[in-house]
């Protein structure tokens, strides 16, 4: 049952759907460029992209969320480096890595849920997020369904 997420052997031989690749990259090409705005430019991204009312913290709150940011982007980027190497190099782990930044994303969301920050507006994250959190479950679904030409041949008597 785990063999598709945890493969015996980390080789570029995927088994998936192309369109699983495609999904991924695009995934963590926007997640990457997503953690580059935060990381390197925190103001406007905290501001525009999330809403969150930066004024109304005072100088050393607004540092401390922006540095909090900050390093939380550069996780982010870390992540994205990792799967970038996945999908160069060890295609096998494919289906792991679209888990991983599934649980990344919606653990994040909880602990928003639990601890909320306050927002102004309707930010665009939102959209953006739900839209990401679609791909994923979609390229997690077909990186695991297994294509004909992936399919392991048979004898026949």
């Amino acid at each position: 049952m785990l063999n598709p997420l945890l493969p015996r052997v980390a080789d570029n031989a995927y088994r998936g759907y192309k369109i699983a690749l495609w999904l991924f990259g695009l995934v963590v090409l926007f997640k990457a460029a997503i953690a580059g705005g935060v990381t390197f430019n925190g103001h406007y991204a905290a501001v525009n992209a999330d809403g969150i009312p930066l004024d109304s913290f005072g100088a050393a709150g607004a540092q401390a969320f922006l540095a909090m940011d900050a390093a939380w982007g550069l996780g982010s980027f870390m992540l994205c480096g990792l799967s970038a190497i996945v999908l160069f190099r060890y295609r096998t782990l494919v289906p792991l890595m679209f888990v991983v930044l599934l649980l990344e994303h919606v653990l994040r969301k909880l602990i928003f849920y639990v601890m909320p920050i306050p927002r102004v507006g309707a930010p665009a994250s939102i959209s953006i997020n739900l839209i990401l959190a679609a791909v994923m479950v979609a390229g997690l679904a077909l990186s695991l369904l297994k294509t004909k030409r992936a399919a392991a041949p048979t004898l026949s008597p």
